[in-house]
Protein backbone atom coordinates (compact mmCIF):
# COMPACT_ATOMS: atom_id res chain seq x y z
CA UNK A 1 0.00 0.00 0.00
CA UNK A 2 1.35 3.59 -0.86
CA UNK A 3 1.17 5.74 1.92
CA UNK A 4 1.16 9.83 2.33
CA UNK A 5 2.01 12.39 4.98
CA UNK A 6 0.14 15.41 5.31
CA UNK A 7 1.11 18.19 7.57
CA UNK A 8 -2.13 21.31 7.16
CA UNK A 9 0.91 23.56 9.17
CA UNK A 10 3.79 22.87 6.24
CA UNK A 11 3.30 24.65 3.33
CA UNK A 12 5.31 23.20 -0.32
CA UNK A 13 7.16 25.89 -2.73
CA UNK A 14 7.20 23.87 -5.89
CA UNK A 15 9.90 26.50 -7.57
CA UNK A 16 12.12 25.84 -4.35
CA UNK A 17 11.53 21.95 -4.48
CA UNK A 18 11.40 21.68 -8.60
CA UNK A 19 13.72 24.43 -9.61
CA UNK A 20 17.31 24.23 -8.55
CA UNK A 21 18.73 26.97 -10.97
CA UNK A 22 15.96 29.33 -12.17
CA UNK A 23 18.18 30.99 -14.65
CA UNK A 24 18.72 28.25 -16.89
CA UNK A 25 15.19 26.26 -15.85
CA UNK A 26 12.34 26.46 -18.38
CA UNK A 27 9.03 24.39 -18.81
CA UNK A 28 8.02 23.00 -22.05
CA UNK A 29 4.88 20.56 -23.00
CA UNK A 30 5.70 17.10 -24.10
CA UNK A 31 4.05 15.96 -27.32
CA UNK A 32 3.50 12.38 -28.86
CA UNK A 33 4.43 8.79 -27.80
CA UNK A 34 8.35 8.53 -27.94
CA UNK A 35 8.58 8.43 -24.22
CA UNK A 36 5.85 6.50 -22.39
CA UNK A 37 7.99 4.15 -21.28
CA UNK A 38 9.67 7.15 -19.27
CA UNK A 39 6.50 7.94 -17.77
CA UNK A 40 5.99 10.97 -20.40
CA UNK A 41 3.04 11.57 -21.49
CA UNK A 42 1.26 13.80 -24.45
CA UNK A 43 0.78 17.28 -22.78
CA UNK A 44 2.79 16.30 -19.57
CA UNK A 45 5.08 19.34 -18.57
CA UNK A 46 8.68 19.15 -18.92
CA UNK A 47 10.85 20.87 -16.39
CA UNK A 48 14.42 21.14 -18.26
CA UNK A 49 17.77 22.70 -16.88
CA UNK A 50 19.77 24.06 -19.93
CA UNK A 51 22.97 24.22 -17.18
CA UNK A 52 23.19 20.72 -17.13
CA UNK A 53 25.86 18.70 -18.84
CA UNK A 54 24.41 15.73 -20.74
CA UNK A 55 25.26 12.63 -19.92
CA UNK A 56 24.52 8.90 -20.81
CA UNK A 57 21.37 7.48 -19.92
CA UNK A 58 19.81 11.18 -19.06
CA UNK A 59 16.59 12.35 -20.84
CA UNK A 60 17.38 15.66 -22.84
CA UNK A 61 15.80 17.91 -25.20
CA UNK A 62 17.64 18.02 -28.40
CA UNK A 63 17.43 19.97 -31.28
CA UNK A 64 18.10 16.99 -34.19
CA UNK A 65 17.80 18.86 -38.11
CA UNK A 66 16.05 22.03 -36.52
CA UNK A 67 13.28 19.85 -34.71
CA UNK A 68 13.09 19.85 -31.23
CA UNK A 69 12.68 16.26 -29.33
CA UNK A 70 12.86 14.46 -25.88
CA UNK A 71 14.60 11.47 -26.19
CA UNK A 72 17.20 9.26 -23.65
CA UNK A 73 20.62 9.89 -24.59
CA UNK A 74 23.05 6.81 -24.60
CA UNK A 75 27.00 6.84 -25.19
CA UNK A 76 28.50 3.62 -26.46
CA UNK A 77 31.67 3.12 -27.71
CA UNK A 78 32.19 6.37 -28.83
CA UNK A 79 28.77 7.41 -30.52
CA UNK A 80 25.84 9.15 -29.57
CA UNK A 81 22.28 7.92 -29.83
CA UNK A 82 18.94 9.53 -28.89
CA UNK A 83 16.89 6.79 -27.38
CA UNK A 84 12.97 6.34 -27.30
CA UNK A 85 11.37 4.77 -24.41
CA UNK A 86 8.50 2.99 -26.50
CA UNK A 87 9.65 -0.02 -28.70
CA UNK A 88 7.05 1.77 -31.86
CA UNK A 89 10.64 4.76 -31.70
CA UNK A 90 13.93 3.04 -33.74
CA UNK A 91 17.06 4.75 -32.02
CA UNK A 92 18.51 7.67 -33.85
CA UNK A 93 21.85 7.59 -34.29
CA UNK A 94 23.97 11.06 -34.08
CA UNK A 95 26.20 11.52 -37.28
CA UNK A 96 27.90 14.18 -38.28
CA UNK A 97 25.74 14.81 -41.86
CA UNK A 98 22.87 16.34 -39.06
CA UNK A 99 22.14 19.05 -37.21
CA UNK A 100 22.30 18.33 -33.73
CA UNK A 101 22.51 20.09 -30.34
CA UNK A 102 21.85 19.32 -26.93
CA UNK A 103 19.12 21.64 -25.51
CA UNK A 104 19.05 20.73 -21.86
CA UNK A 105 17.77 17.95 -19.48
CA UNK A 106 14.84 16.83 -18.61
CA UNK A 107 14.71 17.16 -14.66
CA UNK A 108 11.10 16.52 -13.49
CA UNK A 109 7.89 15.64 -15.30
CA UNK A 110 4.34 17.01 -14.08
CA UNK A 111 1.35 14.91 -15.56
CA UNK A 112 -2.24 14.55 -14.33
CA UNK A 113 -3.55 11.50 -12.88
Amino acid sequence: MATVTFDPDCSMDLNLELIKRPASTFFMRAAGTSMTGAGIYPEDILIVDRSLEATDRKVIIAIVNGELTVKRLRLKDGRAFLVAENEGYPPIEITGHMEFAVWGVVTYVVHSV
